[in-house]
């Protein structure tokens, strides 16, 4: 019956109208102060219209849903949900390919099943974007993508087909058996080579002269994008050492950085800083042990005090249930040291800035995606329910 339920909701979602009025007691909207007794208005699938609701004209006959708090649809920065299953099974583990240590032509798109079962347990949270792709674990192990959780399929919700290029360094890239690399100067050997054929690769390709140019390479293409400053880099690193080294190619080869993990950030704040580095720090909730030993849970305050842009993730977790939920790492982040606001903003409008699609989502205002979270309460109250969520102004969970 649950399954039946969850395929007629995917139905009803693909052809209702995308035309709904929420109203909230109070509203954040991602800017500027929330408002009292608020109401955002929603057609063909974008805002319309926002604001406290004396002040707004919700049009006749339009579909209203009421709550306690509303917020931006919410955002996990990084995730690997839809490549990893729930089941912990062979067959719905596509987060990783141990079959070389470096193919960034892996895409997120070709393995994401937009049906799984936590891209809707995530949604049932207020999560209505999340960055996911491959995971740590492989100096390169393919790319990343932001896409709705709407459950619908990939080619109908994916935002950004390909974000980011996902790598690892320190012991986690290790590969088994007598595979390279086995020691972190390795990994950083292969590493660099296989940028400096990507750049060399870019040069030919660019040539005039089409006889003279190389063939098309997967593998290479996509590095090309990386060297050239089109697509970033996202490097899961923990340990102080590993983020110096992964400091240190971006900036022989010009790249654009994304740390991920960065437990150990802390002691080079200011090097960080200085290079304008965005951050999506672990978990707050995540284990200490191994590379993440020094980790802290004040990690995302101290980046705050800092003024370095980060935003909050659920990462990747190898227990069942296989995902962690941005929200409840949101607030222990906010226990440790964050304030409200800043919470909020790491798991909407901050993280679509850091993604890159704070033109579509992570706010309420005019023009923007109408995605919408609604809430019996605090958000980051642990009592607190998600009782609605609003994808492109269509009510895709709904508890009255």
């Amino acid at each position: 019956m649950r399954a039946l339920a969850a395929s007629l909701v995917a139905v009803l979602t693909s052809v209702a109208a995308a035309q709904v009025a929420v109203f909230a007691d109070t509203l954040y909207t991602g800017i500027g102060e929330p408002i009292r007794d608020g109401v955002v208005v929603i057609e063909g699938g974008k805002v319309t219209a926002v604001g406290p609701r004396q002040r707004v004209a919700v049009p006749a006959g339009m579909a209203v849903l009421n709550c306690r708090v509303a917020t931006p649809g919410l955002i996990d920065a990084h995730s690997c949900v839809g490549l990893t299953g729930a089941y912990n099974q062979a067959h719905d583990q596509d987060q990783l390919d141990r079959s070389a240590a470096i193919q960034p032509e892996l895409r997120a798109l070709d393995a994401f099943n937009a049906r799984e079962k936590l891209v809707s347990y995530l949604r049932s949270f207020g999560i209505t974007t999340v960055h996911t792709g491959h995971a740590p674990g492989a100096l390169i192990s393919g790319q990343t993508m932001v896409v709705k959780t709407t459950g619908r399929s990939a080619d109908q919700d994916v935002l950004v087909p390909c974000a980011m290029v996902a790598c690892t360094l320190g012991e986690q890239a290790y590969a088994s058996g007598e595979g390279a690399p086995q020691t972190r100067s390795k990994a950083v050997a292969m590493l660099r080579a296989e940028l400096i054929k990507a750049r060399e690769y870019a040069t030919k390709r660019a040539q005039a002269d089409a006889d003279k140019r190389p063939a098309a390479d997967l593998r290479l293409d996509v590095l090309a994008a990386v060297v050239r400053g089109e697509r970033p880099l996202l490097v899961t690193v923990n340990r102080e050492h590993d983020i110096s080294a992964a400091m240190r190619v971006a900036r022989e080869f010009g790249l654009e950085l994304v740390l991920d993990g960065a437990a150990e950030s802390y002691l080079l704040l200011d090097e960080i800083a200085a290079a304008k580095l965005p951050v999506l720090p672990h978990p707050p909730m995540a284990r200490a042990g191994g590379a993440m030993k020094n980790a802290t849970m004040e990690l995302a305050k101290l980046l705050a005090d800092k003024r370095i842009p980060f935003a909050l993730q659920s990462g990747f977790e190898s227990y069942v249930p296989k995902t962690r939920v941005v929200l409840f790492e949101a607030a222990i982040a906010l226990q440790n040291g964050l304030t409200f606001a800043q919470a909020l903003a790491a798991i909407t409008t901050d993280a679509a800035r850091l993604l890159g699609v704070d033109d579509r989502v992570g706010s309420l205002v005019v023009g923007r995606d109408g995605d919408v979270a609604l809430f019996d309460g605090d958000p980051f109250e642990y009592t607190t329910h998600c009782t609605g969520v609003v994808i492109d102004g269509r009510p895709v969970s709904r508890d009255d």
